[in-house]
C-alpha cells in the first residue's frame, strides 16, 4: 500500500478543516458582535467545505492512484517518535467528507430556523462548526495521532453541544455522561496507538498496515480489541452505548448531526480504516461481529418500549450502527457494504431527526408520542418526508435502507460455520423488530386519534428554512441506497481492498430466500405495529411484563454501570479523600502541631532573667556531678 503526494487542486485539501475551524474561532472571538449574522457564517463555512470536498472528490476520481497524501509539517519529532501533521484524501475519507459536509450543511440550514429564538444561537453555530472541523480532521488524518486529535476534538464539541442548554440539569448531566463514557473508549484507542509505536515504531497508516503481517497473533488481537473499545465508545456500541440516547437532551440539530453524519460514524470509520489489522485475526473479527449483533438487537428491543420521539430514534441509531459493525466485522466485501449502509443511514436518519424537531416545533416542544396522533393533516410536508425516512429505515423496497441493509444480512449468512446462523438470524430478527418499533413511532405520531394536551390548539408546519432540508434528505432516503450500493463498493476497492470481493462461503440460505424472508419480516413487523397502535395507546405508563419493563429501563445497562463502576468509584473516591484528609494530611498536620507545640513550650524557658539562666546552669552542673559520682560508686554500672 502506497500513497502519492498531493498536487494541483488536492494540495489545498487542508482547507476542508481550516474553513469550519476558522469560522468557529471568529464566532467565539467576536462574541455578541456576531450575533446578527454569525449563524449564516456557520452555514456558509460548512457549505463551502462541501463544495470544496465535492471538487476534490471529482478530481480524485480522475486519478489513477486514488490515495493522495498531503504533508503539512513535522508535528512531533522526539527520537524515534516521528509524527507528521498530514492529511490523506482517498476513496474512504472522500465519501466521509461528502457525508459530513453535505448532510451537515442541510442540518446547519435547518438549525437557522430551529434556533431562531435562542439567545445563544451564535455560540451554538460556533460549536457546530468546531464539531464539523474536528470530524473532518478525524477522517482526513494520515496517521493515528492525527485521527486521535480529531477524535478528542469531536468528544469536546459533543460535550459542548449536548449540554448546550446547561441550565437544565438533565442536559448538563447528559453532556457529562457522554464525555466520561467516551473517555473510556478514548483510553483504549490511546493505548492501542502506544502499542503500535512500541511494536512497529510508527503510527502512519501506510507503515502500520504494511507491518501488521509481522506481528504476533496475540499482539494483533490486543491491538484490535483496544481499537474496538475506542470505536464502541464513539459509536455507542455495547458496552458503551448508554450515553448515546441521553444525548437527546441537546437541541434537535445536534441529535441529527451526532446520530446521522458525524460522531457515531467515527467508530465505523476507525474499524474500516484499520481493516488490515482486523482482517489479520479471525477471532478479532468474531468479536466485532458479536458486538454489532448484540447491539443491534438491544437497540431494537429498547426502542420498542420508549415513548420519547427522539429517544426512539436514538435507540434506532444504536441498532443501525450495530448493523454497520456487523458488516465491518464480517470483513472482505462486507466492509464496503457497511459503508454503504452508513452513507444511506446518514440521509434517512438526519431526515427523521429533523422531522422529529419539526414535530416538536409545531407541538410546543412536546416529545411524548402517546400525546401526538393525527398530525398528518396539519404537518403534511413533515409527515411525507418522515414517511420516506421510515420506509427507508425499515428496509422496504425500493427505498434506500433495502439496498444498504439487506446485503449485510446476506453477508452474515455467508459466514463460515455455525455462526452464519447465529449472526444471520440476529440480523433478520433485527429487521423485523426495526419495522415494528419504527412503525409504532410513525403511527402514534402522525395517524390515529388526536391525543394532544389541552395547551395544543392547532399544530402547524415548520417554516421553509426547516422543511427544505427535510425535502432534500427525503429524496436521499428514497434513492441514495440504490445509487450507493451500485457505485461505492467499486470505489472503495482502492482503499486497502475495502471493496475487494472474496470467495464467499456457501450461504446456508440463498440470496432470494433471504431477501424474501427479510421483506416478509419487515411487513409482518410493520403490520403488527399498525394493528396494535392504529387507535393510539394509553397516555399513562401501564404495568408491563418482564421484557417491556427491562426495555423501559434500557435492559438495566445503567443499573449495571452504576453497580459495577459508579458506586464502587464513588466509594473508592470517598475512601481516598478520607485517607488523604485523615491519613496523609493528618500525619503532616499532626507533625506540624507537635513541632509547633514543642517549640511553644521550649520558648517559655526563655524568660530573659539572668537568675533563671544561672539556676538552670547550676542545676545542670549538679546533675552532671551526681552522674559521675554514681558511676564511681557503681550505682550506674
Amino acid at each position: 500500500m502506497e500513497y502519492v503526494q498531493a498536487t494541483g487542486l488536492l494540495s489545498s485539501v487542508w482547507l476542508l478543516v481550516a474553513i469550519p475551524l476558522a469560522s468557529a474561532a471568529v464566532l467565539l472571538l467576536l462574541g455578541r458582535r456576531a450575533d446578527k449574522w454569525g449563524h449564516w457564517l456557520g452555514v456558509l463555512a460548512v457549505g463551502s467545505a462541501f463544495v470544496l470536498g465535492l471538487s476534490y472528490f471529482i478530481s480524485l476520481a480522475g486519478m489513477e492512484n486514488k490515495s493522495v497524501e498531503l504533508s503539512l509539517w513535522d508535528f512531533i519529532a522526539v527520537g524515534r517518535f516521528q509524527v507528521d501533521f498530514g492529511l490523506l484524501f482517498d476513496p474512504l475519507s472522500g465519501v466521509f467528507v461528502l457525508l459530513i459536509t453535505g448532510v451537515g450543511s442541510l442540518i446547519h440550514l435547518y438549525a437557522v430556523g430551529y434556533m431562531s429564538h435562542d439567545e445563544g444561537r451564535r455560540k451554538f453555530f460556533a460549536y457546530f462548526n468546531l464539531f464539523v472541523a474536528a470530524m473532518l480532521l478525524l477522517v482526513l488524518g494520515n496517521n493515528y495521532v492525527m485521527l486521535y486529535f480529531g477524535w478528542e476534538g469531536v468528544g469536546l464539541a459533543s460535550y459542548l453541544l449536548i449540554s448546550f442548554w446547561y441550565t437544565k440539569p438533565s442536559a448538563a448531566t447528559a453532556g457529562k455522561k457522554a464525555f466520561l463514557m467516551n473517555r473510556v473508549g478514548d483510553a483504549g484507542l490511546a493505548i492501542g496507538i502506544f502499542i503500535m509505536f512500541a511494536t512497529l515504531g510508527t503510527t502512519q497508516y501506510v507503515d502500520v498496515f504494511n507491518g501488521v503481517s509481522g506481528l504476533a497473533a496475540g499482539t494483533i488481537l490486543v491491538l484490535g480489541l483496544l481499537l474496538l473499545l475506542g470505536a464502541a465508545g464513539k459509536s455507542g456500541q455495547f458496552p458503551l452505548q448508554a450515553w448515546l440516547p441521553d444525548a437527546m437532551e441537546g437541541p434537535t440539530p445536534v441529535s441529527a448531526l451526532i446520530h446521522a453524519a458525524t460522531m457515531v460514524t467515527a467508530g465505523v470509520y476507525l474499524i474500516a480504516r484499520s481493516n488490515p489489522i482486523f482482517s489479520a485475526n479471525h477471532t478479532l473479527q468474531t468479536v466485532v461481529v458479536s458486538v454489532g449483533a448484540l447491539t443491534l438487537l438491544m437497540g431494537c428491543i429498547i426502542g420498542a418500549a420508549k415513548d420519547d420521539i427522539k429517544r426512539v430514534l436514538a435507540w434506532s441509531t444504536v441498532s443501525q450502527i450495530g448493523y454497520m459493525f456487523l458488516g465491518v466485522g464480517l470483513g472482505g466485501a462486507a466492509y464496503a457494504l457497511a459503508i454503504v449502509h452508513l452513507l444511506a443511514h446518514g440521509f434517512f436518519k438526519a431526515n427523521m431527526f429533523l422531522g422529529a424537531g419539526s414535530v416538536m416545533h409545531g407541538m410546543k416542544d412536546q416529545v411524548d408520542i402517546r400525546r401526538f396522533g393525527g398530525l398528518s393533516k396539519y404537518m403534511k410536508i413533515t409527515w411525507l418526508t418522515f414517511m420516506m425516512g421510515w420506509l427507508a429505515i425499515i428496509g422496504m423496497f425500493p427505498f434506500s435502507g433495502f439496498f444498504s441493509k439487506e446485503p449485510i444480512i446476506v453477508a452474515a449468512f455467508e459466514r463460515e460455520g455455525w455462526t452464519a446462523w447465529l449472526f444471520g438470524m440476529a440480523a433478520l430478527l433485527g429487521a423485523g423488530l426495526t419495522a415494528f418499533y419504527m412503525t409504532r413511532l410513525f403511527i402514534l405520531t402522525f395517524h390515529g386519534p388526536k391525543r394532544w394536551t389541552e395547551d395544543i390548539e392547532h399544530p402547524h408546519e415548520s417554516p421553509a428554512i426547516m422543511t427544505i432540508p427535510l425535502i432534500l434528505l427525503a429524496i436521499g432516503s428514497v434513492g441514495a441506497g440504490f445509487l450507493l450500493s451500485t457505485s461505492v463498493p467499486d470505489w472503495l476497492e482502492a482503499t486497502g481492498g475495502l471493496g475487494a470481493q472474496e470467495e464467499p462461503h456457501e450461504a446456508v440460505l440463498s440470496h432470494g430466500v433471504l431477501t424474501a424472508l427479510s421483506l416478509l419480516l419487515t411487513v409482518a413487523g410493520a403490520g403488527l405495529a399498525y394493528l396494535l397502535f392504529r387507535n393510539g395507546t394509553a397516555k399513562q405508563e401501564q404495568p408491563a411484563g418482564v421484557v417491556v419493563t427491562a426495555a423501559r429501563r434500557n435492559l438495566y445497562s445503567d443499573t449495571v454501570n452504576e453497580a459495577i463502576f459508579e458506586k464502587p468509584g464513588i466509594f473508592l473516591t470517598r475512601a481516598l479523600v478520607y485517607l488523604d484528609n485523615r491519613g496523609i494530611d493528618g500525619a503532616v498536620n499532626g507533625l506540624a502541631a507537635a513541632v509547633g507545640g514543642g517549640s511553644g513550650r521550649l520558648r517559655r524557658l526563655q524568660t530573659g532573667f539572668v537568675r533563671s539562666y544561672a539556676t538552670s546552669m547550676l542545676t545542670g552542673a549538679l546533675l552532671v556531678v551526681a552522674a559521675f559520682l554514681a558511676i564511681q560508686l557503681g550505682w550506674l554500672a
